[in-house]
């Protein structure tokens, strides 16, 4: 309590008892005794009023001790059963969990992880990846203001993600991985890596790239072999040896037909190898006969053009060429769609002719469009010119119903820049995103699609989408939510198929370890979203005939199911309404392929790596008491005593308004019954 809140709380006390003697001792009636308790009555009601209006605070301490918080994550992938070292993870542990010192000392937290991170509830080692980058990037930011080492029991061997040597960097807390394997060099053969085009074009040759190593001391020879079906189409004979350990392996592949088209890739194994699940691998390609040619048309150089180039050809069945407006009326006829980059004066002949052959069309504006002459040529929008511009906000039509958007909210997109004033459609449209300033929707669209006598159109109104293409990296550290919005975009623009009432997105193969998603969106009879809608996929092994049918969830917007985990195979699928004749089918194939089985070892040096890093210390799970030992002498984890401080203003006390109340009625009760009124 300060010193002039004190000063404050005397002085309020003279006043009170002056108040009370001059009430009742200066020239009063009351000759008898009472008059005394009637002053120390009235003494404490006025002092207790004038308290609450001081209203001093009162301050308290509490002490309590903090322990140090250690957080156990455990790897339950595939490959710690694969090493045969689930017993060594159940032994440690049980360690721990009977270590009263320990436990003592510590906040023991327990996680397990695999591609996500979860509380320890139970360990089944039936995650098909796993991501130890990101389990030790949300632990250092669950506990970035404790004191939480962190012990990891993995075998290192991380199959998603980005690499965890560099996390220590970001998580701020030392790191004791626990190691599940050994440390023994066994002689293995193993294909590294593949590559190979997702997509391939009819009677073209398409390259195929194998990475082979080999792990051993003796000279070895093996055969590498690419199957195709039961007839092998590729073959070469390899030698190994200490000095070389690893062979690239280049080869052409013919594509014969249309498809979607699976190859094996295979190592003889050597005489008693040990593991010989990584010395095959499948892989697939689609095999397409004809290439989407889209041209960009500019006349004023922008980072949006290389954006655009860069997002639509991620898929590579779009090759996009950049021309000037003469240059593309030269070779109009190579081009399936046209995306017209801020119309100005040369792009006059451009317009006149995309109306005239009837061509799909994307046309963006901006700063520099003219938008005179995008008025005097189409009637489909028309712009209120005002010479000005503003930077707009994207907001998301979530009831945009004619493509699946997925992933991409917008939310925290930069504006683009856009002539001001409004934008009106004349014929019927669908807004994918509207403009927004300041958090206000202002219902005027940005980007829009529209379909007119048989083609289809979209129209951006503004420029800076490679500020989007940026976000999305900082967002996710990957361009693929972005460039997927854009290629539906394009491949809604670049198609002609008539609307239907149920929209599905999946890929045509996936490889082993992917998730297995397959998404859709229902319409009603008018086109309208229906998110009441009950849909099923019928599913069809196409090898055994066997059947499953699994719901639909409503996600974000869509109807999702995830068949991540199906056995590997060519399945068709039907997905379909309940109640209404109403279905889309499609068909994927599964390659067989499971990452968690590729490794023999457990990465010991970049565990090692990591505790070095972290300044922590790496153990073998079969020394659990040197790392229990090593926590607990350790002084950085000692426990320590920490205090709140509560301050409780005076007039929060009931109990003082209760007493001044009290007072103030024994007064009234002992003047009443003395006739003193």
């Amino acid at each position: 309590m300060q010193t002039e809140t004190i000063v404050y709380i005397i002085i309020a006390g003279i006043a009170a008892l002056l108040l009370a003697l001059f009430q009742y001792m200066y020239k009063s009636k009351v000759k008898s005794n009472l008059k005394y308790s009637l002053t120390a009555l009235r003494t404490i009601a006025i002092f207790g009023i004038l308290l609450l209006l001081i209203n001093p605070k009162f301050e308290s301490n509490t002490y309590f001790d903090e322990k140090p918080t250690l957080v156990v994550a455990v790897d339950n992938s595939e490959s710690v059963s694969y090493l045969e070292q689930t017993d060594n993870v159940s032994s440690v542990l049980e360690t721990i969990d009977n270590n009263s010192e320990l436990n003592e000392r510590f906040n023991i937290q327990k996680y397990s992880f695999g591609k996500e991170v979860n509380s320890l509830d139970s360990l089944n080692f039936n995650e098909r990846q796993s991501n130890i980058s990101e389990a030790l990037k949300q632990f250092g930011e669950v506990y970035a203001n404790q004191t939480a080492p962190i012990v990891l029991l993995s075998d290192g061997n991380q199959t998603f993600g980005s690499d965890y040597s560099y996390i220590s960097k970001s998580v701020k807390q030392p790191i004791y991985p626990t190691v599940l394997g050994d440390s023994t060099v066994y002689s293995d053969l193993n294909i590294k890596q593949l590559n190979v085009n997702r997509y391939v074009y009819l009677k073209n040759q398409f390259p195929v790239e194998i990475i082979a190593n080999y792990n051993g001391s003796e000279t070895v020879n093996t055969e590498l072999k690419i199957w195709s079906g039961n007839s092998v189409v590729f073959r070469k004979s390899i030698q190994f040896n200490e000095n070389k350990t690893s062979e690239i392996i280049s080869t052409t592949l013919n594509a014969s037909s249309v498809g979607v088209k699976t190859y094996r890739v295979e190592l003889t194994p050597l005489t008693n190898e040990k593991n010989t699940v990584n010395n095959s691998k499948n892989f697939g390609v689609e095999v397409i006969d004809q290439k989407t040619n889209i041209a960009l048309v500019y006349d004023r150089l922008h980072p949006d053009l290389g954006t655009l180039k860069k997002s639509i050809e991620s898929n590579e069945q779009r090759s996009v060429s950049i021309l000037k407006p003469k240059d593309y009326l030269s070779t109009i006829n190579d081009f399936q769609l046209v995306i017209l980059y801020q119309p100005n004066n040369s792009f006059n002949s451009v317009l006149s002719e995309i109306t005239k052959q009837k061509l799909n069309s994307f046309i963006v504006t901006g700063t520099t469009t003219n938008w005179s002459l995008l008025n005097n040529t189409q009637t489909y929008f028309k712009q209120t010119i005002t010479n000005q511009t503003e930077d707009f906000q994207p907001n998301l039509n979530r009831n945009y119903s004619t493509f699946i958007i997925d992933n991409l909210t917008f939310d925290d997109f930069p504006p683009l820049k856009s002539e001001f004033g409004n934008l009106k459609f004349l014929v019927p449209h669908d807004v994918i995103l509207t403009k927004s300033v300041n958090g206000i929707d202002t219902s005027q669209p940005m980007l829009s699609t529209f379909e007119v006598d048989n083609t289809k159109h979209a129209l951006l109104a503004g420029e800076g989408i490679w500020r989007w293409r940026s976000q999305t990296f900082l967002n996710s550290e990957s361009f693929n939510d972005f460039d997927n919005f854009i290629g539906k975009l394009i491949q809604y623009l670049g198609s002609n198929k008539k609307r239907n009432r149920i929209n599905i997105d999946y890929k045509s193969f996936y490889n082993g370890s992917d998730d297995v998603i397959i998404s859709a969106q229902y319409f009603n009879k008018n086109f309208e979203f229906d998110n009441s809608a009950v849909l099923t996929i019928v599913i069809k092994n196409k090898t055994d005939d066997s059947v499953r049918e699994v719901p639909l969830l409503l996600n974000d917007g869509n109807y999702r199911v995830d068949l991540s985990g199906i056995e590997s195979g060519a399945y068709d699928f039907t997905i379909k309404h309940n109640t209404e004749s109403v279905s889309a089918s499609g068909s994927f194939e599964v390659l067989e392929y499971n990452v968690e089985q590729q490794f023999l070892n457990a990465d010991i040096d970049k565990l090692e790596s990591l505790a070095t890093a972290s300044s922590g210390r790496a153990f073998f799970s079969t020394d659990i008491n040197g790392l229990i030992t090593d926590l607990l002498s350790d002084n950085r984890y000692a426990t320590i005593q920490k205090s709140t401080k509560n301050i409780v203003p005076l007039i929060d006390w009931k109990y003082l308004l209760a007493l001044i109340a009290l007072s103030l009625f024994i007064e009234w009760f002992i003047r009443k019954y003395n006739g003193l009124i």
